[in-house]
């Protein structure tokens, strides 16, 4: 097992999870403000109630906070509170597949399909990363 001194990781992945973070940070203002400012446009749901556009606002906050307590985590070489803390985030984007479960979606115009898609596609690559980090913690004593 390597020494702390020698250890590379997870320095190297430090940028790639600052970029990931910076798009999916970026890429949900779009849909969450899009949602919040467009809300009638959005399709509802039939069989139970829609989230109100105060929940979304709040949602947004909360789960950013999440997102940038992971990274404050993983810069602290806190392996599994950042792991725990991004895929809490990663929820964030993935809760655009409920978009998906409401007739009417696939209506939506393109542009609002491609936000709502690239959040969901963010928050697939935060949780894929955070579960990377946890497999990859045990080859270095983390």
């Amino acid at each position: 097992m390597p020494t702390t001194a020698n250890l590379t990781y997870p320095a190297p992945a430090l940028g790639l999870l600052r970029d990931l973070l910076i798009v999916a940070v970026l890429v949900s203002i779009v849909h969450y403000a899009d949602n919040v400012a467009n809300y009638a446009d959005y399709p509802a749901p039939t069989s139970a109630p829609a989230p109100s556009q105060e929940l979304i606002t709040a949602s947004w906050f909360i789960f950013t906070a999440f997102g940038a307590a992971g990274l404050a985590f993983f810069v602290r070489r806190r392996i599994t509170p950042a792991a725990a803390c991004l895929a809490v985030y990663s929820m964030s984007g993935l809760v655009g597949l409920g978009h998906y479960t409401v007739p009417g979606a696939t209506d939506m115009a393109w542009w609002r399909q491609l936000h709502v898609v690239a959040d969901i596609a963010c928050g697939i690559a935060v949780l894929a990363f955070a579960v990377w980090i946890v497999r990859r913690r045990r080859a270095y004593g983390l």
